[in-house]
């Protein structure tokens, strides 16, 4: 099971020396992959409704935080995690992670999903409604630019009139979706490469990961070739932690994201020992360090 590092957007700050020490600390330490979260915008509370982030939380970029993480790394894969697919237009998502995949070798996941901020949506000129729907549409459509030369493409949301996308990735990008509930379940099961839990528990993940993993099977698709990557909220001690990860493990798991975002760490340096910490109490076999500079 591999073990990934959660970009701490609302924690790290701006300094982008900093953001580098972070990045190239998670690959030191062995991680497999950095997963960076997407919000375009905050909203503030109103009418009775109370935003998960509000006004005051940082949320880099997502596609630019890639760019610059695949400049300053080498090894470390590179995920979004997630990205709110139906607020963008295909196209440039299909553009955006085609340049992250080439110029970072190869190393870039694709992860969407539908989000859950309707005042972001509006703010970006889409349809909160309509945003499942529009996703799956976007999901045969972004393997479609992946793979062919020219796109020629009708759905019920986008028209693509024999476009090309140029350069293409050297490879079909890998696409998981993520959040939660049996509509997200069910579009994964049929067309995406993994799935990427967030919080609820490792109770609450290990049964939604066996139902998932039942669907994918009655489908006849490859068990070994889905994923699944348990986002993990570190709440209490590290033996708490080990034990999630653990249990991960036990039910399959290919992956588990240490997210360390919100425990009063600090900017990087905090995060950084943080990671330092997990990655010893798990026995991460560490990469060769890159020594001053």
């Amino acid at each position: 099971m591999q073990l990934n590092a959660f970009f701490p957007t609302r924690d790290i700050g701006a300094d982008p020396v900093k953001i580098r020490e972070w990045a190239q600390a998670a690959e030191d330490l062995g991680y497999t992959y950095i997963e960076v979260p997407d919000h375009v915008f905050a909203a503030t509370a109103r009418d009775g409704w109370t935003p998960i982030y509000n006004e005051k939380d940082a949320f880099h970029e997502t596609f630019v935080v890639l760019g610059f993480l695949a400049a300053t790394t080498s090894r470390i894969r590179l995920s979004s995690g997630v990205l709110i697919s139906p607020q963008r237009q295909t196209g440039v998502i299909a553009k955006q992670a085609a340049e992250v995949d080439l110029l970072s070798g190869g190393r870039l996941r694709l992860g969407i999903g539908v989000g859950w901020n309707h005042v972001e949506y509006e703010a970006l000129g889409q349809d909160f409604a309509t945003r499942g729907a529009r996703q799956e549409e976007q999901l045969k459509l972004l393997r479609r630019f992946f793979t062919e030369p020219v796109v020629d493409f009708t759905g019920r949301f986008e028209r693509v009139d024999r476009a090309a996308l140029v350069p293409r990735p050297a490879r079909p990008i890998p696409i998981w979706l993520g959040g939660s509930g049996e509509a997200a379940f069910d579009r994964a099961a049929r067309l995406a490469d993994g799935f990427i839990f967030f919080g609820g528990g490792i109770d609450r993940a290990v049964d939604a990961w066996d139902r998932l993993r039942g669907r994918v099977g009655t489908l006849k698709r490859s068990l070994e070739d889905f994923g699944g990557d348990y986002v993990v909220l570190p709440r209490g001690g590290l033996d708490d932690l080990k034990a999630e990860v653990d249990g991960w493990r036990e039910a399959g798991g290919t992956h588990v994201s240490i997210a360390t975002m919100g425990l009063g760490l600090g900017p990087a340096d905090g995060h950084i020992d943080y990671l330092a910490s997990v990655a010893e109490a798990l026995g991460l076999p560490s990469s060769p360090g890159r020594g001053a500079g």
